[in-house]
């Protein structure tokens, strides 16, 4: 195992509680979610945000779009928070790290077949879909102070994943450390509806390459 041995059990143990062995409860919700949204309801939602929050409706177009998955939304909420308070302080210094490590690929973790713990794909879908979920919390006032601050640090390590090019295969050498608070003072401090702006530049940051 390489990189930070907390940030690596966090990672895992994030991909076990909703990945690999979701438990009954949030197993249904993911269930209700899909039949709300449909299949491919991943796509689905992106899609929908993507189109809604480029209007003068937004947000309120797009509570109406996710209120009838609020009870599901609720769970998955509820199980991420209770991995990330497992293994760090909420709104500690820590979970900023975890992210940042995560977005780099510096975290080998040998009890995956994947063993690098990193937002699958260049450039990554994924963080733009966590994003419009945790806006989806927000708005449905579901745990809303916590995705708020864990908005930027999701659009950090998006940014920072932008500029490492990490594999799942393969673990990368750490950024130099001015470039990662570069990105974290560029970052952390942006507001929700600064984020708004930010994710709709697909896939990547505006400006960056």
């Amino acid at each position: 195992m390489l990189g930070d041995r907390r940030a690596n059990e966090l990672w895992y143990m994030f991909d076990e509680t909703t990945l690999y062995h979701v438990g009954p409860e949030l197993e249904q919700a993911f269930t209700d979610i899909e039949t709300a949204l449909g299949d491919g309801w991943e796509r689905a939602i992106f899609d929908a945000w993507m189109a809604m929050a480029a209007t003068s409706d937004y947000p309120h177009n797009f509570i109406e779009y996710v209120t009838p998955i609020k009870g599901p939304l609720a769970v998955l909420s509820k199980a991420q928070l209770g991995v990330f308070d497992t293994y760090y302080r909420p709104g500690g210094r820590g979970i900023v790290n975890a992210f940042a490590d995560f977005a780099q690929g510096v975290l080998y973790d040998p009890r995956r077949e994947r063993p690098v713990h990193t937002m699958n794909g260049n450039p990554p879908p994924g963080y733009h879909i966590w994003f419009i979920f945790m806006r989806s919390m927000m708005l449905l006032d579901i745990s809303r102070h916590r995705w708020e601050r864990m908005a930027p640090v999701n659009a950090m390590a998006w940014a920072l994943q932008t500029i490492a090019k990490p594999t799942q295969t393969e673990v990368k050498e750490p950024l130099p450390r001015q470039v990662v608070v570069r990105e974290a003072v560029k970052w952390l401090p942006r507001s929700v509806r600064q984020l708004d702006r930010d994710f709709l530049s697909y896939p990547l940051p505006e400006g960056m390459s």
